[in-house]
């Protein structure tokens, strides 16, 4: 089965010698399940031919808002639609996410409230789960047809389902510890609150479900073509 990864942003130059990009952070998160991987740099305009390039896709978080002006979110948008229409199946995760909701009529805002970083605990499909949070950004506004799957008090649309085939996340199962505190020494400062950097790596520690995530998004690629 071939899983398309539609990359919307890049990790921090400095830290993808240990890391990787996006895309190699989701080879290894779903790795051992015998997929094939193709990569799709949307954020530097390289887009798929169709719907039809890939039994099921996969959208990457991004720095960037999905209500930014940038040549490539129109497309991005228009290629959402087209795969729902298709019926292949559909992951985002974060601003994957966001931009799932805002193409198929959903609303996307900077929070007033702040950031969400480090490990946070979501009720999800009926169980509590720890996964690693970096946004502001969120879902503020359902599209028609979106279920809430789960939420925390701060994330109140923190993952949606559309039917069974589209699946998103605002957190990043992706993420390791390591990954988090590097975007904190990366990305964080004059960014991020100080205070809100301090109780999270005072957690960063902490154990997540990030094997969970893998496989509930295996289940939703289940449901495409093999190939």
């Amino acid at each position: 089965m071939k899983i398309g990864i539609l990359q919307t942003g890049h990790f921090p130059d400095a830290l993808q010698p240990d890391n990787g990009d996006y895309d190699a952070m989701f080879r290894r998160l779903l790795g051992g399940r015998g997929y094939d991987f193709e990569t799709w740099n949307i954020v530097d305009g390289d887009f798929p031919g169709g719907p039809e390039d890939a039994d099921a896709w996969l959208i990457t978080g991004s720095r960037h808002g999905a209500y930014e002006d940038h040549p490539w979110i129109p497309p991005l948008e228009e290629l959402i639609r087209q795969i729902r229409t298709a019926g292949r199946p559909l992951v985002g995760v974060c601003f994957g996410h966001q931009i799932i909701a805002q193409a198929l009529g959903g609303r996307v805002e900077k929070f007033s409230g702040g950031w969400s970083v480090g490990p946070q605990s979501y009720e999800l499909e009926g169980e509590t789960t720890t996964l690693n949070a970096w946004h502001q950004d969120q879902v503020t506004q359902l599209p028609p047809d979106a279920k809430v799957v789960g939420s925390s008090d701060f994330c109140a649309n923190a993952a949606l389902l559309y039917g069974d085939r589209i699946y998103t996340v605002q957190p990043h199962p992706e993420f390791t510890a390591t990954m988090i505190d590097g975007l904190m020494r990366e990305r964080a400062p004059g960014v991020v609150p100080e205070p809100l950097l301090v109780s999270a790596r005072a957690r960063l520690d902490a154990p997540t479900d990030s094997e969970r995530l893998a496989a509930r998004f295996a289940e939703i690629f289940s449901k495409g073509a093999k190939t």
